[in-house]
């Protein structure tokens, strides 16, 4: 499913006018569809007091059609107008044709026709803004939101509708006014948009539907920033030929753990087991190999010298550099510690190494800190590399705050896996991949259960897992983040979010890949 911003929704809306599909035909299949989307929602709109808000554009204009189907079904509707609409305007005509109460925010001068409407009102449409406003709210607007917030607050059981974003949130940034509602649910026509999938704004969505407004497919081809769906999962999940050996399905390398961090050498171990890959080794600090081992069962090992107990040595990279021919991918990071010694270790391995001595490599954790600490590391890390950052690493790497990855994800994600030459997998909630080449690709699903210790590194060991079996970098790395992200709702949906291990997650992900083969997302 395309991701589109504004401006790029604007340019689609353009291209469907030259292919017969007007504004005002747009705007009739949008109103119908948010008037569909309501009935949905509440079942039987018939009797239902609903309210819509209606703004001075085209978002508007959805709402008051919104408002003539939802009449046009029993509901009792009302109109309140926070900006006077042309007096041509079709639609608010064949509302007032209806009969339709109508009221403008003019004549309200202490919105107390607002008030009185609100109290008996069982629905609101938030038709305001939508895409069409990203400056601060202000005047009449602003007191009409800020009137539906109240109610809200005093009435939860009143249900917010909001017509492609809520008012007041940035469509392209997912930043928000004061006066941005909490919707219960939001209607984004045609495709979503990124900030939909970007906090603060995220937080205001409620329940996502994209509605389809008749756009046909091929006007948003060249849109190269998408939605991860389980159908295209399915498309991309490695085969599993019955004639095939554990060869077939790649060999892993893991080198990860130290002493105070042996947990995240097994999960990301297992990880790559549990999406199939067919052999994994840990590369680990040889004090450290008989406790794991008696836990990783299917895990073969490469124990390395150590600098200290449970701290790879520098010269560890001649036994990894010896047994590079056998595998297929490196993963590397997961609770390797930051000493000196391991930082000569991970230097070594993503520096020294002749490019076609391993294909690819996978990084996260300690591994993305020591190389945040290299100039330029980017021009010297020549190979094929995924990495998979949390914000924190993120702006680490790329000389920025916290506050400026967070800000714009999506836009961060893209710039530096460009710039980088990477595949860049930037984590949190809603986590974003993006490719060298400008590609990106958005995970719909936030898990606040996800975020405990070890879960990183499960992710980690998947994408590896992934990789081995064939599937190209950014495939894999969106398809892990997929099969991550619903393998952690299985687990919430089981458990609650709070106390949720990143063990949990590892029985949990076959069972997804399985699921999803079959048809069925979760």
């Amino acid at each position: 499913m395309k991701i589109v911003s504004v401006d790029q929704m604007r340019e689609i809306e353009r291209r469907a006018a030259t292919v017969g599909l007007t504004v005002e035909a747009l705007m009739e299949n949008a109103g119908r569809a948010i008037a569909e989307e309501v009935k949905k929602n509440v079942g039987n709109v018939a009797g239902q007091r609903v309210l819509v808000l209606v703004g001075p554009g085209n978002n508007g204009g959805d709402g008051l059609v919104a408002a003539r189907h939802l009449d046009d079904w029993g509901a009792e509707v009302n109109l309140y107008l926070c900006h006077p609409r042309d007096s041509g305007d079709k639609n608010l005509k064949l509302t007032q044709d209806r009969g339709i109460f109508t009221v403008t925010g003019e004549q309200d001068k202490n919105l107390d026709t607002l008030t009185g409407l609100l109290s008996s009102t069982d629905i609101v449409i938030d038709a305001v803004f939508g895409t069409g406003k990203s400056r601060p709210v202000e005047g009449i607007f602003k007191q009409a939101l800020e009137k539906i917030i109240e109610t809200k607050n005093k009435r939860p059981g009143l249900t917010i509708f909001a017509v492609d974003t809520p008012s007041g949130l940035d469509a392209d940034t997912g930043a928000i006014d004061v006066a941005c509602p909490v919707a219960d649910v939001t209607i984004t026509l045609g495709y979503p948009k990124p900030g939909l999938f970007n906090f603060p704004g995220a937080e205001r969505i409620g329940k996502l539907i994209v509605a389809d407004i008749g756009i046909p497919t091929a006007l948003a081809e060249d849109i190269v920033t998408e939605a991860i769906t389980p159908e295209w999962v399915r498309k991309v999940l490695p085969k599993r030929p019955p004639s095939a050996n554990k060869g077939t399905f790649g060999r892993v390398l893991v080198i990860a753990g130290s002493i105070n961090y042996i947990g995240a050498a097994y999960l990301a171990c297992v990880a790559a087991g549990r999406v199939g890959a067919g052999l994994v080794t840990l590369a680990t600090a040889q004090s450290l190999q008989p406790i794991l081992a008696a836990k990783l069962t299917e895990t073969t090992y490469l124990p390395l010298p150590e600098a200290e107990p449970g701290i790879i040595a520098a010269e560890a990279n001649a036994v990894v550099k010896q047994g590079l021919a056998n595998y297929d991918i490196i993963a590397m990071g997961c609770g390797l510690g930051q000493s000196p010694q391991v930082s000569q270790f991970v230097q070594s391995i993503l520096f020294d190494l002749p490019e076609n001595q391993i294909p690819v490599i996978v990084l996260d954790a300690d591994a993305l800190n020591i190389l945040a600490k290299t100039s330029q590391w980017w021009q010297k890390l020549k190979r094929n590399a995924v990495l998979t950052p949390h914000p924190g690493e993120m702006a680490r790497l790329a000389r920025l705050t916290v506050e400026g990855v967070q800000r714009q994800r999506l836009q961060v994600a893209i710039k530096m896996g460009a710039e980088w030459g990477k595949t860049i997998v930037l984590k949190g909630a809603y986590t974003v991949v993006a490719a060298p080449d400008g590609r990106a690709k958005i995970c719909p699903i936030a898990n606040a259960g996800l975020a405990s210790a070890g879960t990183g590194d499960v992710l980690t060991g998947a994408i590896a897992g992934l990789i081995a079996q064939g599937l190209p970098l950014f495939e894999a790395a969106s398809c892990g983040v997929y099969l991550h992200a619903v393998a952690g709702e299985k687990v919430r949906a089981e458990l609650g979010d709070a106390g949720m291990l990143a063990s949990d997650l590892l029985p949990v992900l076959p069972v997804i890949i399985k699921k999803i083969k079959e048809g069925s997302s979760q």
